[in-house]
């Protein structure tokens, strides 16, 4: 029996679950939707391109050949307008009907936009698609005064742009750090050197009121809550994710904050699966709902939730076993390589019921996040060398209670936690 596959998102997710649809199911149909005019490129590299260090070239991942190689139907600039799950069937903007045994939703999210006047001025800028990106490198090109607005691992990316492209900017943030869930103020401060070597100003306990706009519709202020007005023709707005989930409504498929799965990428509903950024996923290892937008935690679960997709349907077409399926469990990592130093979190470095931390340099600092005695996650900034042997703690879900001293020396040695913990 010819299975057919549907994949509404060409993001990393949807692409992957497809390339490993087509080698787990050599002669199913399989059909990728996506709104965007253009197949699947690297959205780790779109920042470089914006801050003017790379072509476009290197960018784009999968021609549209890659997909008719693999006898895998992509249609761009198609808009899902319905989802049947009675009838098992997509329906689109233009008319046309995909009918599918299974159904992948790998959606992402769409920038959240400031709700203040004039936030949707011209020169006031999202960094999500390629598109995104292009407009951000065009402009930042011309501009002389900039804002960034989101203290986040988007934001920063938005800041390193205006660095590069010689824009006198201001970087807004409402607490009194960058990143202020995952770095405590001495590590955070390590990240507000390297933004004002850039030419960035961090602004704390601070944000925005009003954006200020020409005769013309540009921007060209920006105005604090204070109603101090700081000139900036470039405007950078990262404040999080509303997730693309309007395509679910009505079909029954759980819905909070996102799309809600088992470890297995499944919805409550039949035969409907998700993936990516958009997911609220039950997390193995915290052994609780969680969600992640890091890339390679994107991969995975669209690899994971083809390959139960496949699993899930028996040569009858009857449900499989749920010992044939594959579960979800990954540790995630998002690096930054804006500045002299490197930097890279792991896990969930906002979670945790304690946390420890060390300065070993000017731009070396670790922290790591804590939950009933376990590593979650963490924080390095300057060395990376510990990532590997704590990302192993985490999988693990080792308890390293009373062994703060081990975790924090320079050079991680694991086998001393096997030696009973000391006192600290």
């Amino acid at each position: 029996m010819t299975q057919s596959y549907v994949i509404i998102g060409d993001g990393i997710a949807g692409s992957s679950a497809a390339e490993t649809l087509r080698e787990e199911a050599p002669e199913s149909s399989i059909t990728v939707i996506t709104d965007e005019g253009e197949a699947l490129y690297n959205r780790i590299l779109i920042k470089e391109f914006a801050k003017g260090k790379l072509p476009e070239a290197p960018i784009s991942i999968h021609e549209e050949d890659w997909y008719a190689e693999r006898d895998i139907d992509l249609a761009l600039n198609t808009h899902v307008t319905e989802i049947d799950p009675d009838a098992n069937e997509v329906h689109t903007h233009a008319g046309d009907v995909y009918e599918f045994d299974k159904l992948l939703v790998a959606t992402g999210g769409t920038p959240t936009q400031l709700p203040v006047d004039n936030s949707d001025a011209d020169g006031i800028h999202h960094f999500w698609t390629f598109q995104d990106a292009r407009k951000i490198a065009e402009h930042a090109e011309e501009a002389e005064t900039g804002a960034v607005v989101g203290a986040g691992l988007l934001g920063i990316d938005l800041a390193a742009i205006c660095g590069a492209q010689g824009i006198d900017a201001n970087y807004f943030m409402r607490g009194n750090r960058w990143w202020r869930y995952a770095l405590s103020e001495e590590g955070a401060e390590i990240i507000h050197d390297g933004l004002r070597e850039k030419g960035v100003t961090p602004v704390f306990e601070s944000g925005v009121d009003r954006f200020v706009t020409d005769d013309d519709g540009h921007v060209t202020a920006t105005v604090t809550p204070d109603g101090e007005e700081h000139d900036s023709d470039f405007v950078g707005v990262a404040i999080g994710l509303d997730f693309n989930t309007e395509v679910l409504r009505g079909t029954g498929v759980e819905l909070d904050d996102g799309v809600v799965v088992d470890e297995y990428m499944r919805t409550d509903v039949d035969d409907i699966y998700a993936a990516g950024d958009l997911t609220r996923f039950y997390d193995t290892i915290l052994n609780e709902h969680g969600q992640n937008g890091s890339w390679g935690s994107a991969k995975e679960q669209g690899q994971v939730a083809a390959k139960n997709m496949v699993a899930d349907i028996d040569a009858d077409g009857t449900t499989a076993d749920e010992d044939e399926s594959e579960a979800f469990r990954w540790v995630s990592s998002y690096s930054i390589t804006h500045f002299d130093f490197p930097f890279l979190s792991f896990g969930h470095p906002t979670l945790g019921d304690d946390h420890v931390e060390r300065k070993y340099s000017d731009t070396e600092w670790r922290r790591l996040a804590l939950k009933d005695g376990k590593i979650v996650g963490g924080v390095l900034i300057g060395d990376l060398a510990p990532q590997s042997a704590f990302k192993k703690l985490v999988r693990e879900e080792r308890d390293v209670s009373g062994q703060t001293d081990v975790l924090l020396e320079k050079e991680v040695d694991l086998d001393k936690l096997d030696a009973p913990a000391q006192e600290q």
